[in-house]
């Protein structure tokens, strides 16, 4: 991709189209003129099957990575290379691949993108503030009315998906401005779990409180859930780690790359508290 190329000739690929991070960076993508290629296993992309690859990724300007489990996780930086390579042999000129601030198990990840020999840049974000809207915390917090989790009381400038999206298309289409380059986005201030949904508590007048536990015991509770040992171990040292006052602190690359603010926490909060996101389902069911 030049200087002189123009947004609206752009193809872009974003794998995990249909996930919490892929779905707003389409959205934004969309936005901004880009043709947007969703990739999904409902489109017919399977990170495991690399026989689907190439008719996603052929003929594409770019494309945005998000790993279907974790960044870190132990095959993260073999597929992640293995597709980088695949989409530089095929002519995609740029690839941004979400991360996370303060993940050493990522590190080889992002080491098999920058090895594939294509432009690329990476978004290291902090702890998504949608992680408390979507997926398997948000059940907890809406039907239970408490969040079990081993950050104990640290802090963490929780990052709105929105920005982290807005981020990654700019890394997209600004040329070779962001080649290269590792980009740590983080939301405008620190605050502990206890903290946030204690924020959730106030804005929906529920009671709902955050019991710490240590990574031992919550991998404990979700062997008891049936979550592979394998997976169980991986994240116990993952949280281990990343939760431990590493990532108590802000990153600038909202502003750096957007030139203003990153949304507050707060405002998602309201947002999707005026959305009924923590509202009981009253059948029971979730």
């Amino acid at each position: 991709m030049t200087e002189t190329s123009t947004q609206a000739d752009m193809t872009v690929v974003v794998t995990g189209a249909s996930g919490r991070s892929g779905r707003r960076v389409a959205e934004a993508a969309r936005a901004a003129g880009l043709t947007v290629r969703a990739a999904s296993r409902a489109t017919g992309f399977d990170w495991r099957d690399r026989s689907t690859w190439a008719d996603v990724l052929r003929g594409a300007d770019a494309a945005y990575l998000a790993h279907p489990t974790d960044v870190g996780a132990p095959d993260a930086a073999g597929a992640v290379g293995a597709l980088a390579r695949e989409a530089a042999g095929l002519g995609v000129r740029r690839l941004v691949l979400l991360s996370a601030r303060g993940e050493e198990q990522a590190r080889p990840t992002e080491e098999a993108l920058g090895e594939a020999g294509v432009d690329w840049t990476v978004v290291r974000a902090a702890w998504f503030a949608q992680n408390f809207s979507e997926g398997p915390l948000v059940e907890e917090l809406r039907e239970r009315g408490e969040l079990v989790f081993p950050a104990g009381a640290v802090g963490e400038p929780f990052v709105d998906l929105r920005d982290v999206a807005d981020v990654v298309v700019s890394a997209l289409t600004s040329g070779e401005r962001y080649a290269g380059q590792v980009l740590e986005v983080s939301g405008p201030r620190l605050l502990t779990f206890g903290e946030a949904v204690a924020g959730i508590a106030k804005e929906t007048g529920r009671a709902l409180t955050y019991r710490p536990v240590t990574p031992q015991e919550y991998g404990e509770n979700l062997a008891g859930f049936g979550v592979p040992e394998e997976e169980v171990a991986f994240l116990v040292e993952l949280f281990g780690s990343l939760l431990d006052g590493r990532n108590a602190r802000l990153s600038d690359g909202v502003r750096e790359v957007l030139g203003r603010a990153p949304r507050d926490f707060g405002d998602f909060v309201r947002e999707e508290a005026a959305s009924g996101t923590w509202v009981p389902d009253p059948s029971g069911r979730g």
